[in-house]
């Protein structure tokens, strides 16, 4: 098993003192320490905060602008159509602005691109498509900030363009070594990462910048207060999922925003969030950030991936019970289609690295010709995950070579690539992902090149698995759990609390799930005390690392489910098992040594 180096997180407070005055345990105190609050002002905010933790969406660089102009279009009956993007964040920002501005009275219209047929984002043809169909106005949302050249176009042809984006603004490099910025034609450009917007937290996704400009939209244009509140929190939900589905961390008003989703979501009678939720298996009053990024997301994702995002967008835009069940029932089955492509295409890929000289490079460039292209950003995260080095994925199209790349922590990918820029047809994305095309010719010079640049060492190559408090399970209550849950939502930037204990005996081991994927051990810790823990890596993997720490004989018996006697340290996640009616703690163990 590849090595990760665990280290504890070690910050000062004065923790007794923070626990009596929020009324909470000490190691929640020091949990909400590790996650950069130092004061009980901090703490109390992030613990009990809401939607005053969101911020004005006026202050965002474009916005004012961006406003007055579609308030005039609205106004004059011009029609709009909205381009957006086949990915979770395009699906539900197109949505939220759709709804938002028929609500407003607009004449509009959209249209996701189609991944294969179009490609990313905004285009020539996608422009002169909408002036075939008597557009007036082109509003981009989750994609725009780089189409220079099809909003030239647009231009051209006596368009207005109004471009919402999240993603990073396009540069070039001159001889100096001096960033400049690049901007298109557009009208207005309403994306928090332009150089010297004010908006507090340029860290959102499409849905949410989409979000913010109905939000301003509805005040500009004086909306009656019952129904802009009506609106706000049923679009809120949109904008929360298309933040943990674009993996947004869930810090500051994100957090806030996911928060507040979620609570909605809960509630909704929204037909086809709830059809979705039933398709899907998920209990409504216990949906969270986690079902959003691994199980209602990716079927999103997988309409995007396999057939068009207009299957996704269908589902949210219908409000009519059978057809939703329909269409979600349609997602789900999309989506076992890409999980099934997605496995087999992973074992392909991780074969091809250890068995060839990539297995030597720092960062992996890894060309699988028959793979499906919309999946290989899925394959290069999974790369990633089993080796810990940069990925990119290339597939073969008939427009060329296409690729997808996942990054890890001390590697920003979008900076790396723009040194190599004279590879690529076209490239984009940021620090931890990017997407890309080139001509096949270029692809060796391109692994080359990308490795001759690397300057990552052993260190940037091993996994840092950062471990909240080193802490017995004894010390974990019910209670405790429950009162965990008021850091929720967890996910990047705001993950699950990690704790660690070392000497942990493993009393008995089984396979356990529907298809044996699970390990179940029984542990003893050195007070006595028993616990059930749940390994949710491969039996194999397990196996692995018990050969590896233990040697084959003794591996062989604890794999038997004797009891050997024999230790391990762990860390792991407490949380609460409830079967027939008993209530019980479960310790969910991420990481073994």
């Amino acid at each position: 098993m590849r090595k990760k180096q665990w280290m504890v997180q070690q910050k000062a407070a004065d923790f007794q003192n923070l626990s009596k005055k929020l009324g909470i345990d000490p190691v929640t105190v020091r949990l909400l320490r590790n996650r950069n609050m130092q004061t009980e002002e901090e703490m109390r905010q992030y613990l009990y905060g809401g939607k005053e933790a969101l911020y004005d969406g006026a202050t965002m660089a474009g916005m004012q602008e961006g406003v007055a102009l579609l308030l005039a279009k609205i106004g004059e009956h011009k029609p709009i159509r909205i381009i957006g993007d086949y990915d979770i964040d395009g699906i539900t920002a197109t949505y939220i602005l759709e709804q938002g501005l028929k609500a407003m009275g607009a004449v509009v219209s959209h249209k996701i691109p189609h991944r294969i047929v179009d490609g990313y984002g905004l285009n020539i043809s996608l422009i002169e498509q909408a002036y075939a169909d008597g557009m007036d106005t082109i509003v981009t949302c989750d994609n725009g900030i780089a189409a220079m050249d099809a909003i030239k176009r647009g231009k051209e042809l006596g368009m207005s363009i109004v471009v919402t984006d999240h993603h990073n603004v396009p540069y070039e490099t001159n001889e100096d070594g001096k960033v400049c910025y690049l901007r298109s034609e557009a009208d207005v450009i309403i994306n928090p990462k332009q150089e010297h917007c004010p908006y507090p937290f340029p860290e959102i996704c499409g849905a949410v910048v989409a979000f913010k400009l109905v939000e301003q939209l509805f005040a500009a244009a004086g909306m009656p207060e019952k129904e802009k509140d009506a609106l706000w929190h049923h679009l809120l939900m949109f904008a929360a999922i298309g933040t943990v589905g674009d993996i947004m961390e869930l810090r500051e008003e994100n957090r806030a925003i996911v928060k507040l989703g979620l609570a909605e979501l809960r509630k909704t009678e929204d037909v086809s969030l709830v059809s979705l939720m039933e398709a899907c298996g998920i209990q409504q009053q216990r949906v969270s950030a986690y079902h959003i990024g691994f199980v209602l997301g990716p079927c999103f994702n997988a309409s995007g991936r396999l057939q068009t995002a207009e299957i996704a967008l269908s589902l949210l835009l219908t409000k009519e019970s059978e057809a939703c069940k329909k269409l979600a029932h349609s997602l789900v089955e999309l989506n076992e289609e890409r999980k099934k492509m997605t496995e087999e295409q992973t074992r392909v890929a991780i074969e091809l690295v250890q068995n060839s000289s990539l297995f030597s490079d720092r960062v992996l460039v890894v060309y699988l010709p028959d793979c499906h292209e919309s999946i290989a950003g899925i394959i290069a995260g999974r790369v990633r995950e089993q080796f810990y080095r940069p990925t990119l994925l290339v597939t073969k199209t008939e427009q060329g070579l296409k690729g997808s790349g996942r990054s890890i922590e001390s590697y920003n990918m979008y900076e790396e690539l723009h040194k190599v820029a004279d590879c690529f047809t076209k490239f984009g994305g940021h620090a931890m992902a990017a997407g890309f095309s080139l001509e096949e010719e270029k692809l060796e010079e391109l692994r080359r090149r990308l490795n001759d640049n690397a300057m990552l060492t052993e260190d940037d190559l091993t996994e840092k698995i950062h471990i909240d408090v080193p802490m017995p399970m004894d010390y974990v209550t019910i209670p405790f759990i429950q009162e965990m849950s008021l850091l929720e939502p967890f996910g990047k930037g705001n993950e699950s609390p990690l704790f660690a204990q070392k000497n942990v005996e493993i009393v008995h081991m089984g396979i356990v799930g529907r298809d044996r994927k699970f390990v179940k051990l029984k542990l003893r810790t050195e007070t006595g005390n028993m616990f059930q823990g749940i390994y949710f890596e491969s039996p194999e993997n397990f196996a692995t690392f018990l050969c590896e720490k233990f040697g084959e004989p003794l591996a062989g018996q604890i794999q038997t489910g004797a009891s050997t006697g024999a230790k391990i340290a762990i860390c792991y996640v407490p949380d609460i098992n409830t079967y027939q009616g008993y209530t019980s703690i479960q310790i969910r163990i991420k990481y073994v040594s």
